[in-house]
């Protein structure tokens, strides 16, 4: 079962090749020639891990329509323009500007160079950049301002630019498609993450259900024997488990329920308030730790204490960029100019170093029984510090810090813990300062990888959000 509810997705993109018709009736030899240049930009452009839907070579307004109007059909995530040669703004500006659909200019030519040496004729190949900023401009003026890549596309920088921005793009549609279920109330006076219903239904399209844990209970109970036996094998292979075994069948039995519950309503996020568990016995007798860690392995949005917004924001950042887990920054190490990330059991184990462990948590706080959590230290590397901060007047604005997640140390004391250790690019003081200034809330999102902030800045603008870099 561990493979249901998979919400990866691949980002779908509407190439739009632009084109003069003047040039098809002086000169239609010359159309060819491009042919080569559009195939291997394709062929490139689908090595990112997109998928590609190209429209025919478009010249005029007619067809520069029919080709939008095609990609809104498909649904793609984003429009890209590519300009083979000069074409005139107007042909191509109003639809574009008016499109519903995200938009990257990739400002890029046939030949890599253009020296005194180069014979003239290859000004015909390598001229489109002059209609880039012909169209730039006058969508500027109709209130439009395109995500823009320019660059040669072989230069190994500029299509994984358009990749993550096409990702971006993916991740916006997500968030604002998130259906979250949410477990419990929100934790009591908790407020910085708390959005009023009607923002996140009508303001940014979150569709959130509220319900007592007791609603798994009829997924609980059809969970069977075999099912359980078969993910506690698939545990001991991937994990180091140290967690008794009925500890461990408890918690994988209230796993597989939740996770049936989550595909059968069509939840792509969801959150809950530990404290909602209330029961020692019954179908729903422990805490879903176990769950919401493998959730977001698999591209499920999460966050703790009902928090369905950072939960909406999880699961679109992982559907769309892959190794992502909900955080929450703890304590600080002034000296050493690091901060300890941690959460009660809940990490992305597949951000775990080595092999993540699978072990038992004392719960005090309820009657419910004992829960087995996964436990491990996040692997070093880059990653990025994602938050959306709920302001003033209803908007909205996404905190981006780049981070370097720092190796365990040996001897650490954290072992049964999820932990990790960050630096930011600024000393810890000044960091949380500007951190607190921005509206940063306590719950984050954090995601793996170098170059993330271009897209994670695209990702923000797609949907009208302010950003700013603590960095």
């Amino acid at each position: 079962m561990e493979s249901e509810n998979l919400m990866h997705v691949t980002p779908k993109i509407g190439l739009l090749p632009l084109y003069l018709a003047l040039y098809d009736d002086k000169m239609p030899e010359e159309r060819a020639v491009f042919a080569p240049f559009l195939a291997g930009l394709q062929k490139a452009l689908a090595g990112q891990g997109l998928e590609l839907m190209t429209a025919p070579v478009c010249r005029v307004r007619r067809e520069i329509a029919a080709a939008v109007k095609g990609f809104e059909k498909a649904d793609v995530d984003l429009v890209v323009t590519l300009h083979l040669a000069y074409s005139p703004s107007l042909e191509a500006a109003e639809i574009l500007a008016e499109t519903r659909l995200p938009l990257l200019m990739l400002d890029t030519t046939m030949d890599v160079e253009f020296t005194p040496k180069t014979a003239p004729g290859r000004l015909m190949y390598n001229h489109g950049i002059h209609g880039v900023q012909d169209l730039a401009s006058v969508l500027r003026r109709l209130g439009r301002r395109p995500e823009i890549v320019a660059g040669h596309w072989q230069a190994p920088e500029v299509l994984p630019r358009v990749a993550g921005i096409a990702r971006a793009a993916a991740a916006a549609r997500r968030f604002h498609s998130s259906r979250v279920l949410r477990l419990g109330k929100v934790f009591a006076g908790m407020g910085d993450f708390q959005v009023a219903p009607e923002m996140l239904r009508h303001g940014l399209g979150i569709a959130v259900e509220q319900a007592a844990p007791s609603v798994l209970a009829t997924a609980v109970r059809a969970v069977t024997a075999k099912a359980v036996a078969a993910e506690v094998a698939e545990d001991r292979k991937r994990y180091a488990v140290t967690a008794p075994a009925a500890v461990h069948a408890r918690s994988v039995r209230l796993a597989l329920g939740l996770r049936r519950f989550l595909a059968d309503g069509g939840y792509n996020a969801f959150s809950f308030n530990f404290e909602a568990f209330d029961q020692g016995t019954g179908p729903v007798d422990t805490v879903p730790f176990l769950e919401a860690s493998k959730a977001m392995a698999r591209g499920v949005g999460y966050a703790g204490e009902g928090d369905v917004l950072t939960a909406a924001l999880v699961g679109a950042l992982a559907a769309a960029f892959g190794d992502t887990s909900f955080t929450e920054i703890f304590c600080p190490d002034w000296k050493h100019n690091v901060l300890f990330l941690s959460h009660m059991g809940e990490a992305n184990p597949e951000l775990l170093a080595g092999k993540p462990e699978l072990v038992e948590k004392p719960f005090p706080f309820t009657p419910a029984q004992n829960p087995a959590m996964i436990a491990g230290a996040f692997r070093p590397g880059a990653a990025t510090l994602v938050n959306l901060v709920p302001g003033p007047d209803d908007r909205f604005s996404l905190v981006l810090a780049p981070v370097e997640m720092l190796p365990e140390p040996r001897g650490a004391a954290f072992a049964g813990w999820v932990r990790g250790w960050i630096r930011p690019s600024l000393p810890v003081a000044p960091f949380l300062e500007r951190y607190s200034v921005a509206g940063g809330t306590h719950h984050s999102a954090l995601v793996y990888g170098p170059n993330r902030l271009e897209p994670l800045q695209a990702f923000a603008r797609f949907q009208n959000w302010s950003c700013e870099i603590i960095s």
